[in-house]
Order: C-alpha cells, then structure tokens, then sequence
C-alpha cells in the first residue's frame, strides 16, 4: 500500500519522467483526485522543488527547465511490480531475448537495499507464471511500434498477411493496443479498406512509424470493438441458432470472441461464422439448452450425427458391462 509521501515522491518521479503532466492525468496514475494532487505538488514545492502549474484549458505542471535530481530508490512495492511485469514480459515472449530480462532483473537487484533485494529474488525463484499461452508471440518491435503510434498519435505502416494467406501493405491510425486471448491485437482507422480493422500483431511484419499524424476518437473501447471483430470474422459457415436462455446466462457460456448475441422474443439469438461444423456441434451439444437451428441445415445434419455417435458409445459402454 502506498503512503502520501511514497505519492508525493511518485509525482516528482513522473514529471522526471515525462517532463509535463496534467492534473488528471497524476490523479490518474496515482489513484486519486485532482485536488489531491494539488497537495502533492505545494508539498513538492514546499520543499524547494521548482514544480510550475501551466494554466489554461490545456495546462499541466513540469519541472523547471534544467532541473534534475539524482535516481529514487525504488520502494519495496515498485520493486516487486517491476519484478512481475519483467516476469510477465518474459513468460509472454515480449522480450527480444533472454538475456535482455536477465539484465533488466539483474539491474534492479544492484540498486536494491539487502532486504527488499532479498524479497525479490525470493520472488522470482518461488513463483511460477502459468497461463495459456498457445499461439506465437508477435515480434516485440511490433508490439512497441503499435503502442508508440498509438500514445503520438501518428500512422504506422506495416506489411500484413490475412488469415487467408492475403499479403497486403497497410497504412493504420491505430487506435489502441490488447492482449485477449492469447494474442496481441491492433486496431484502428485502416486506409486500404478505408474503415476501422482489428489486427493480429503476429501477423505483422515491418511495422514503422509515419510523420502523418491523427486524432484518436475518445470514446474508442479496443477491447469492445476486438472481441466484435473476432465474433464477426468471415468463415465458411454463417451460423444463426436461436438458444432457448436468457441473455445473462448465454453470456456465461458462449464467449463474446466466438458469436454476437441478441435478445429475441423467444431467447437468444447466436450469430457467427465458423470454419468446421463438427467442433461447433459439440459446442452446441455442450451448452445443454434447447435450440433451433435457422441456418445452415447442414449443422442440423452434424447434431444428428453427433447424437448418433454418443448413442452408440452409451450402448456399446452398456454391452461391455453385461
């Protein structure tokens, strides 16, 4: 848990940092109010640390030019999240090599009292991170290239290559950065399509930034418009199932990555394409709901058979028993 001076120091780190900040955006950072931070920035100025308020509409406080102090040590609280996010980094192929979260770890452990330097290491020999990780991790180039282009503001250029094999060159007004299941994502204003698009980073290669500049919609949800775009996805198959629940419950089971859903007179209704019937019979089957299939039949025809094959294996599993 932070204490007001560990904040108070944070607000000095952060204009180090960024050179200037608005109010909100400390308050942001560090989980408080506005006025708050006002307190921080007397009680910084209180002790001779030459902090200027710019007013006006876009105002923010900064540092005199010229003034620096030397490094804060890091508290035992930054030290151990410094720890995780290198740890995540790693386990999440973020980093170019090994060697370079090895070196960041070994860094922090030097400027680290005894006693916090312990706890770190403690961490990282007993913990073990383990979530699914099952596909490739893009190239971190391309994952700080997008979240660069994202925070300036500027267009980024990047050859990319569809889930059908399309090779394509690709001018973007990226509007955020996510990592959902199991894969990073870029989205935002696609100039070749000329509408907004969700990417795939590890299927982007040459990604650089543009001097053309944007304005970024503030209203835009990434992850909104993400898991949208991958329940929207073409496929082979255009499903439509009616599912006999209430929205709440359908949203419990059916994940917002793998169909749309809305609510009809007599349920739910389920929307999305797909690539292979059988898999999504099973899901289907899974759900245990009454349903209707509206399209198409040939998933009707996939169910039959389903039910057919799990009829078999009970009768066989009863005849081995007698």
């Amino acid at each position: 848990m932070y204490h007001p001076t560990t904040r108070v120091l944070t607000v000095l780190e952060l204009l180090q940092t960024y050179g200037r900040m608005s109010g909100p955006d400390l308050a942001a950072r560090l989980e408080v109010n506005v006025r708050t931070i006002r307190h921080y920035i007397t009680l910084l100025q209180d002790l001779g640390i030459p902090i200027e308020a710019e007013r006006g509409r876009g105002g923010a406080y900064r540092l005199r030019p010229g003034f620096k102090l030397p490094p804060l040590m890091f508290t035992e609280d930054e030290a151990v999240a410094l720890t995780l996010g290198l740890l995540v980094a790693r386990r999440m192929g973020l980093t170019a090599a090994a060697p370079a979260t090895e070196g960041a770890l070994a860094k922090v452990e030097r400027v680290l009292p005894d006693t916090t330097r312990a706890q770190v290491q403690a961490l990282q020999q007993a913990l073990r991170l383990e979530f699914p990780m099952f596909y490739d991790a893009p190239d971190s180039a391309v994952v700080v290239a997008f979240s660069s282009a994202v925070q300036q503001q500027r267009q980024v250029h990047f050859a990319y290559q569809s889930w059908r094999g399309e090779a394509t060159q690709r001018t973007l007004d990226p509007y955020g950065v996510v990592y959902y299941g199991g894969r990073w994502y870029g989205a935002g204003f696609c100039h070749l399509r000329c509408d907004l698009r969700a990417f795939r980073l590890d299927r982007v290669q040459q990604a650089r930034l543009l001097s053309t500049r944007f304005v970024r919609p503030a209203d835009f949800d990434i992850l909104t418009f993400v898991t949208r775009s991958l329940a929207t996805t073409p496929g082979t198959w255009a499903i439509e199932v009616l599912l006999y629940t209430d929205l709440e419950t359908a949203r419990q089971h059916v994940p917002p990555t793998l169909a749309t859903l809305e609510v009809v007179t007599e349920g739910v209704l389920l929307r999305c394409n797909v690539q292979h019937l059988d898999w999504f019979a099973h899901f289907l089957a899974g759900l245990g709901w009454a349903l209707v299939v509206y399209k198409p039949a040939e998933l009707r025809d996939e169910l039959r058979a389903l039910a057919q094959r799990v009829a078999a294996l009970a009768e066989s599993s009863a005849s081995m028993l007698m």
